[in-house]
This record gives C-alpha cells, sequence and structure tokens, in this order.
C-alpha cells in the first residue's frame, strides 16, 4: 500500500529522479519559463517555489541550502539577485502552469511552467454593512467607501420608487385617468384619426 506516499515517481529512481528536479528547477530559474510535461510540472512547481523562498531569505545558509540542491553557482547567483528580488512582496504562488494540449509523438499532455510576471494587486476588502459604529472605532468620519455605497443605495432606492409609480400609473384606464385630471397620453404619428 502506499499510504501517506506523496509525489510522483515519474519512471526513475530516487536519484535520477532528484536529479530531474534539480535540472528542471534550475531552467526555470534560468530562463523563466519551461515547456515540459503537466506531471513534470506539477512535481516541479513547489520545489522551485521552494528555492525562490530561500532566495528570498537571502541568508547564507539559504544559499548554501539552494547550492545543495541546484547543484549551479551561477543559477544560485541567478536566483538570489534577479529572481528572488521580484518577488519580494508576493507571499507565495511564484509560479504557473499554463496547459498546452497534447504533444505530438506521444499524446502526452505539455504545460509551460512559468515565473510570474504581474506584480501583487493588493485587494481591499468590501466595508461590511455589520460594521461596529464608527464612534466605537475611535474614527472621526465614516470610510469614503461606505459613504459611496450608502449614495448609491439611495439611488437605487429611487429608481425603485420611481419604476413602481410609473407601473401604478400605467395600471389605470384611460377613463379614469381622464377623470382625476392626468392628461392623457399624446397620440402617435401616424395614427389614423386625424388624418382621412
Amino acid at each position: 500500500m502506499r499510504h501517506q506516499r506523496t509525489g510522483k515517481k515519474l519512471g526513475r529512481d530516487s536519484a535520477h529522479r532528484r536529479a530531474l528536479y534539480a535540472s528542471l528547477a534550475g531552467a526555470l530559474i534560468e530562463h523563466g519559463r519551461i515547456k515540459t510535461t503537466v506531471t513534470k510540472a506539477k512535481a516541479v512547481k513547489p520545489i522551485a517555489e521552494k528555492m525562490i523562498t530561500l532566495g528570498r531569505r537571502g541568508d547564507l545558509h539559504a544559499r548554501r541550502q539552494a547550492t545543495a540542491f541546484l547543484g549551479s553557482k551561477e543559477i544560485v547567483h541567478r536566483l538570489f539577485t534577479d529572481v528572488a528580488p521580484k518577488f519580494t512582496d508576493r507571499p507565495g504562488g511564484y509560479a504557473r502552469i499554463v496547459k498546452l494540449g497534447p504533444r505530438v509523438g506521444d499524446s502526452a499532455e505539455m504545460a509551460y511552467l512559468e515565473l510570474v510576471d504581474e506584480p501583487v494587486a493588493a485587494r481591499q476588502r468590501p466595508a461590511r454593512r455589520d460594521a461596529a459604529p464608527v464612534a466605537a472605532t475611535g474614527d472621526s468620519e465614516p470610510e469614503p467607501e461606505a459613504e459611496e455605497v450608502e449614495a448609491e443605495q439611495a439611488e437605487l432606492d429611487q429608481t425603485e420608487v420611481e419604476e413602481s409609480a410609473r407601473e401604478a400609473s400605467e395600471d389605470i384606464p384611460l377613463d379614469e385617468a381622464a377623470a382625476a385630471g392626468a392628461p392623457e397620453p399624446p397620440a402617435e404619428e401616424g395614427s389614423p384619426e386625424g388624418e382621412s
């Protein structure tokens, strides 16, 4: 039984598999994007991200750990000087897998394993409706986002009232509307009433 045995064997013994992972991770760090099978990409992605995390730490012990795994001082130097500083603000998720479809020769599913280029876009959380009162938080005035939300809600309420009033006036028959003093709707152009 293989209970709790994570990872793929990829048809290789452990030394060959470790060398493959080191080679693919080094190529990803060196080139920024590699083309490989989906299974290999899924196996190498966490290893490459761990190497980038070591590069973000930047200390001597992290550099020695990266050198021990990757085996190339040039790639480790590139990792610590070029690649890792790009990801100082990103809390993980340094690489992505983009599926390409089957390979022509053996129909193996192919993918790009590439480093993420876009800067981190910190999303602002929307203001909670059940938030504590302003005085309890210590702020002297409410957030501008909350004011905008309240203004939009007021506009929506106003348009709903206008639409319901319009629908109610359309439901009244013409005879009752004339008796109530409401003006009759204008006659359409091209109607046979005014022409002979």
